[in-house]
């Protein structure tokens, strides 16, 4: 490799001129995005010998198409607004367009008084620094993206902060909408929800895309850290267009005689890889993280997730559902660990694949790990076809089969998106779902 082909380094090159256009941002600020970027170039990209990374594909990893560079302005941010509108009554919303706030649906004034924050992050570095210095990134990633949560500090520039002060509780949910729209572009999404004792708060994120042809890269992470008593209701759809490469970090703690539930709906992204870890600190509290996704065409969806357990008497419930066309893959790995002290633990972890074509490939992988001798966990993977009897059953009376396998999937994926207890995403949800199979029936 020749001298001038080494001194080359585009992401280098965007990084300094990212720096550069924090010119206002406070130096611990620039300083913390300094140290993840030497970090992410300190990091080797990953291979499939490491076992974080086992049945993935690694190719296209090293980032070479993708523009870390400053992009055109945002000519039809009103129509995206427009679209933006999967919840009609909500506390608070913002909606990004390539990382730049498109619309920003403030506080009432009651929840204001209250002390409730909700900011997005280009604005709270400035006016809530020391709730950041706290909180933001103070939760590692550790399945296996860490060079790229590196790379999401270094160039995160918005996102969402949410905070609830001490016994509120909000009815109407907050709604964060993620666009991604300029070819070759790299968005980093980030949500941070922090809730003090005995609060309760709902929020709704939604990864997609402005059109369905252009390739772009997101790096995702949501953090949730959740008080004494108090209950987080978290639920993503991720429909980018199948031209994306998508990272989602999702990390969460649960405190004491807490409540925490996540779920993700999966249905973008040529390749999409979701990293969930629930920290289980507080005796007394449960987490519930679920998650439904459809792949088809040459799709790689990759989850990995962890159950870390580390107080008594608590409880975790896992649920992945997968349905796979085409050509499509998955990867499943999971782990439930159970420190010394976490006696009387109960956790579940389960994934269920659905195949609907004769070439689609469904990996699982989950494991326990447990050091208390008082628990009740169990974990388990199933991977089946459509019954033959269902599609006859359909078929005898008048259902085409193409329908009919869309309303198997239907029922498989009910068990999950009847727990969304926002309504109307669930039936966005539903929507998004029966969109992907209307794309393929008029191919």
């Amino acid at each position: 490799m020749s001298e001038s082909s080494h001194a080359e380094n585009p992401i280098r090159e965007a990084f300094a001129r990212h720096i550069e256009d924090l010119d206002t941002a406070p130096f611990w600020w620039k300083n913390a995005k300094t140290e993840s970027y030497e970090k992410f170039e300190s990091l080797a990209n990953p291979t499939r010998r490491d076992e974080e990374w086992r049945f993935a594909t690694i190719k296209g990893l090293e980032l070479a198409d993708v523009r870390f560079a400053a992009l055109p302005s945002i000519s039809d941010a009103a129509a995206l607004v427009e679209r933006s509108n999967f919840i009609e009554k909500f506390s608070g919303r913002f909606v990004f367009g390539d990382d730049q706030t498109l619309q920003a649906d403030r506080l009432s004034p009651e929840l204001e008084e209250k002390g409730v924050i909700w900011a997005p992050l280009k604005e709270a570095v400035a006016k809530h620094g020391d709730l950041l210095k706290d909180y933001f990134m103070k939760q590692e990633a550790d399945l296996g993206s860490e060079k790229f949560a590196a790379l999401h500090q270094a160039f995160m520039e918005n996102g969402a902060l949410l905070y609830v002060p001490k016994g509120v509780e909000i009815e109407d949910a907050f709604v964060v909408y993620n666009w991604s729209i300029n070819a070759g572009s790299a968005i980093f999404p980030h949500t941070l929800v922090i809730t003090e004792d005995f609060a309760k708060v709902k929020l709704v994120e939604a990864n997609l895309s402005a059109t369905e042809d252009t390739a772009a890269f997101s790096c995702g992470v949501n953090h949730i850290f959740a008080g004494v008593g108090s209950t987080v209701d978290y639920t993503l759809l991720q429909n980018f267009n199948e031209q994306t490469l998508g990272f989602q970090i999702n990390s969460n703690i649960a405190g004491k005689d807490s409540n925490v539930k996540t779920i993700s709906v999966n249905v973008g992204c040529r390749r999409y890889r979701s990293e969930t870890h629930g920290q289980i600190k507080g005796s007394g509290s449960k987490v519930e993280m679920l998650s439904l996704a459809v792949a088809d065409n040459e799709q790689e969806i990759d989850q990995r997730t962890l159950q870390t357990h580390s107080a008594p008497h608590a409880v975790s419930d896992l649920l992945f559902k997968n349905a796979l066309i085409d050509n499509a893959r998955t990867i499943f790995s999971g782990l439930i660990k159970v420190d010394p002290g976490a006696q009387q633990t109960d956790a579940y972890q389960t994934n269920r694949n659905l195949l609907l074509s004769g070439t689609a490939e469904a990996n699982s992988l989950p494991g326990l790990e447990i050091d208390a001798n008082d628990v009740k966990c169990s974990h388990g993977a199933t991977t089946s076809q459509i019954e033959d009897d269902e599609i006859f059953y359909m078929l005898a009376r008048g259902i085409p089969r193409a329908k009919a396998e869309e309303l198997i999937v239907y029922g498989f994926f009910e068990e999950i998106l009847e727990r969304i207890s926002c309504e109307t995403v669930a039936e966005n949800a539903r929507q998004i779902i029966q969109s992907k199979f209307k794309k393929r029936q008029t191919k």
